[in-house]
């Protein structure tokens, strides 16, 4: 008689979809070491773990788009999980990081405190209505905030940065410590959509600032278009170079998490200095 498989939890799920969100959709196969080792970890086969990923991305529907289908029977507890994570991405991505640290001792990598609106630490000179964790937190909440913050940027920068395969959409630099990804919607308008890579584009350190201070956005049909603040100051080799010549430059998509069109409909209403 063949043995009745083991159920998925909750708990498993989740590092599974953490490992889906970080990993090119390529490698998501049983020789994999990040996967071998996870299948280790909760006590499955790398097999198991590599198609239980692989019908994340059935889950997509940018990948559906592709006919991309999954490699075994994807569950309710599946699709309800993801479902959780398209309505609130904040939540998914902060359990899925603590199910990991748990599994591992380790915290999340990746920190950055480049995100532009958030809750942070030092807070941002350049929006001093941006309050810092210590001002509005006790002192016993603030260490529960922040590792709630790191895990969340975490999740959602290297989300981002692999969808785009490490290359910023507008140049194609390719250097990892000369990119960030950029909130669309930025982090402090829309709680739930602060880990969702949908809500996120790869982009170099000046070109994602010049984003976040609405001196660039981009069309319907995803070109880039400059702001008149812009055209109008002293121009220089690089400001010519780099933010004049931007103007109708396609947006490179990424082969998932591609943004979604009304997070930029906000960002050239709400951000983008005309």
């Amino acid at each position: 008689m063949r043995a009745r498989q083991k159920t998925w939890n909750r708990s498993e799920l989740l590092v599974v979809f953490r490992l889906y969100c970080r990993t090119p959709f390529g490698r998501l196969h049983h020789r994999n070491p990040e996967i071998i080792e996870l299948a280790r970890l909760i006590g499955r086969t790398p097999s198991a773990v590599s198609m239980k990923a692989c019908n994340c991305a059935s889950l997509d529907p940018q990948l559906k788009a592709r006919n991309i289908s999954a490699l075994g029977n994807v569950s309710k507890a599946d699709s309800t999980l993801w479902e959780d994570f398209m309505f609130d991405s904040e939540s998914i991505a902060h359990d899925a990081e603590a199910e990991y640290s748990a599994l591992t001792g380790k915290e999340a990598e990746d920190y950055t405190p480049e995100f532009g609106g958030i809750l942070s630490v030092g807070g941002d000179p350049a929006s001093p209505d941006i309050p810092r964790i210590s001002d509005v937190l006790s002192e016993s909440t603030e260490k529960d905030a922040l590792v709630k913050v790191r895990r969340v940027q975490s999740f959602f920068r290297t989300s981002v940065l692999i969808s785009y395969d490490y290359r910023c959409a507008l140049t194609g630099l390719s250097i990892p410590e000369l990119l960030n990804a950029s909130h669309i919607i930025p982090w402090s308008v829309d709680e739930k959509r602060r880990a969702d890579p949908r809500n996120g584009i790869c982009l170099n350190a000046l070109h994602d600032r010049a984003f976040d201070r609405g001196l660039i956005s981009f069309d319907e049909n995803l070109r880039v278009v400059v702001s008149s603040q812009i055209k109008s100051t002293e121009v220089c080799a690089i400001h010519r170079d780099q933010l004049l010549r931007l103007a109708g430059k396609p947006l490179h998509l990424p082969d998932r998490f591609q943004p979604e069109d009304d997070a930029l409909e906000y960002h050239r209403n709400n951000i983008f200095r005309p």
